[in-house]
Parts: structure tokens; C-alpha cells; sequence
């Protein structure tokens, strides 16, 4: 026997007579469902069910490169969250973990942009210029500009999407995939790229502890540099193949395309990043 009372369903306002809309599935609000203990129960199943969304998308994300992108083309979307959301949690996860390792992978100090890059010389010159305008010395400016970089770096890093979705376009021009494919595989690449960068500062973290080489050092950012390409190539001649059906010769040459975009850019999106702090901070 049905007890439960007749309620009008908030979402499609049909009549229902059951705990659950059968024309669009909303669920009735009870009384209890209003108070702390169901919220916090639901966080927990979010976060801890392994057939939940999030983490079935961050183990499709990493076992089968491209797999997500072509669920988000052609289905099934819905065992997966959102391609935009994904990348913020990427994003968020990738972060907190370098803020805890306190190694900066996108945002590059001050003394770094004047001694230690290919446009030191032209930095050197800049940043001569911008102490001038304030009136003030390169020791007071260091750590204020350290600070506002290491910001704009977690805010930016969407912007570096935008031309390797640009530069899918033209490698796979004939394949007549939408604008949307392009900007999706692009998201999805890069928040493997940043969940990928998470494992390799936790590893530089352990070898440190080791005693490993200092994990701010010159040498540890080229290794980190060279292990990121390595990756971007092995997920990108996947996941290519998975949503522009790339095949043979032509689709080595495009991932290595690909991967020389990857490499530049990361030092694109550093200077760009010490260019728009010059000019704020």
C-alpha cells in the first residue's frame, strides 16, 4: 500500500503520489532532508563511492586517454561530470598540492624571470624599468611580486586551452569534428596534465626526503619539463586516435606537433604570467 501523500514535483510540476517523480525522477523534500546530517551523508558519497561521478571520471580520465571527450561527443555523459568542471577540480587539486610541496611549477619567481630564463635579458630590463615608475627597490618589489604571480598563475591557467584547442582545429581540420570537440579534448588533456603534475611533485617531494636534489633546483625543473612531454605524448597518441579516429604516419607527426605546443606552452604561459604581474603588481 502507497502512504506516501501527494505532492506537486518542483521541477515539472506533475502530481505525484510516490517518493520519486516518475517523469523526470526529482526526489520529494522531506522535513529531514533539510538539516545538517543528510548534507553532510551526501558529500561522503560523493566523494568516497568508487562508482561516483568524480572518481570515475578522474579513472577514465587517466587509464583511457580520450575516452572522455568522445563520451561527452556521442554518450554517455551522464556517469561523468562535466568536461569545464573536471578541469576546475584539476586545477584546485593541482594547487593545493603544490602549495603543500611549496614548488612552483607556472608561476616562477622574480629572480628566476631575471637570471635563470630565455628572456632574462629582456625581463632584466622591464622590470629596471616598472622599480623605476614606483620608486622603489628590487628587495621590497621581489616578494610582492612572488605573491601577486603565484595568484594569477591559478587563475590563468584556463587561457593555455584556448590555443591548443586553436592548434586541434588546424591539425584536424579534414576529421569535420565541431568547435566543441577541439576546446573538450583540450580541457580533458589538461587536467590530465595537471593531475599528472600532482603525482610528479608528490615523487620530487619523497625523493627529497631521500635525499634527492633540492626540489627548487634548475635541474629538478628540467626533469619535471622533460617527464610532462613524455606523458603528453603517450596520452595525446591515445586519446587522438580515440576521438579524431588519427591513424599511422600522420597521426606521430600531429602528437609531436602536439607535444611542442605542450612544452612551449608552459614557457609561454610563464612569461605571459610575468608580464601581466609586471604590469599589476
Amino acid at each position: 500500500m502507497n502512504n506516501v501523500d501527494s505532492w506537486n514535483c518542483s521541477t515539472c510540476s506533475t502530481g505525484v503520489a510516490t517518493n520519486f517523480c516518475p517523469r523526470c525522477g526529482e526526489s520529494r523534500i522531506k522535513s529531514s532532508d533539510l538539516t545538517l546530517g543528510p548534507l553532510l551523508a551526501q558529500a561522503g558519497r560523493s566523494l568516497t563511492s568508487l562508482d561516483g561521478p568524480l572518481l570515475r571520471s578522474l579513472r577514465t580520465l587517466v587509464a583511457r586517454p580520450g575516452s572522455l571527450t568522445a563520451a561527452y561527443l556521442y554518450g554517455p555523459r551522464k556517469p561523468f561530470i562535466a568536461p569545464f568542471q573536471l578541469f576546475l577540480i584539476a586545477n584546485v587539486i593541482f594547487f593545493a598540492v603544490q602549495s603543500w610541496a611549496d614548488i612552483k611549477i607556472f608561476s616562477t619567481p622574480l629572480a628566476s624571470h631575471l637570471h635563470g630564463q630565455d628572456w632574462s635579458e629582456l625581463a632584466q630590463r622591464l622590470v629596471a624599468a616598472r622599480l623605476s615608475v614606483k620608486g622603489v627597490t628590487l628587495a621590497a618589489f621581489a616578494p610582492v611580486f612572488d605573491q601577486a604571480a603565484a595568484v594569477n598563475a591559478k587563475s590563468l591557467v584556463i587561457l593555455m586551452t584556448i590555443p591548443f584547442a586553436l592548434l586541434l582545429i588546424s591539425l584536424f581540420a579534414r576529421s569535420g569534428r565541431p568547435f566543441v570537440t577541439h576546446m573538450v579534448f583540450a580541457l580533458h588533456f589538461y587536467a590530465f596534465e595537471l593531475l599528472v603534475l600532482c603525482a610528479l611533485l608528490l615523487v620530487t617531494i619523497a625523493d627529497t626526503w631521500l635525499g634527492g636534489p633540492n626540489p627548487r633546483s634548475a635541474i629538478v625543473d628540467d626533469v619535471l619539463f622533460g617527464v610532462q612531454l613524455v606523458e603528453a605524448a603517450v596520452y595525446l597518441y591515445f586519446a587522438t586516435a580515440r576521438v579524431y579516429a588519427a591513424t599511422g604516419v600522420s597521426r606521430i607527426v600531429k602528437v609531436a606537433a602536439l607535444v611542442l605546443a605542450v612544452g612551449a606552452s608552459v614557457l609561454a604561459y610563464r612569461f605571459s604570467v610575468f608580464l601581466i604581474t609586471l604590469s599589476l603588481a
